[in-house]
């Protein structure tokens, strides 16, 4: 897996965007500089996060979400098991 998180996230099952190796790994989003823990999904390249209104749920049992724009920045959290292996060798 790259070091780059993928351009468009969705932590909803059911979407297109959704991908568990990288929600495994950790994704951490920075907003507008701020660093956000509620965001549902991003589009990096669109400038968009959608972030859950309250408590407030549809019919179907999904929180209510609104759609913020600005800047959006995407990291992962945890490097990828293989590469502190690979690292440690190189020191060595």
């Amino acid at each position: 897996m790259s070091d780059t998180p993928p351009d468009h996230l969705s932590i909803d099952p059911s979407s297109p965007f959704f991908d568990q190796d990288a929600l495994q790994r950790g994704v951490g989003i920075r907003f507008k500089g701020v660093e956000r823990r509620d965001v549902e999904e991003y589009s990096m390249s669109e400038g968009w996060v959608r972030v859950a209104l309250g408590k407030k749920v549809d019919r179907h049992g999904r929180p209510l979400t609104i759609k913020l724009t600005g800047p959006v920045e995407a990291y992962f959290e945890n490097a990828v098991a293989g590469d502190d292996d690979d690292a440690d060798q190189q020191e060595a």
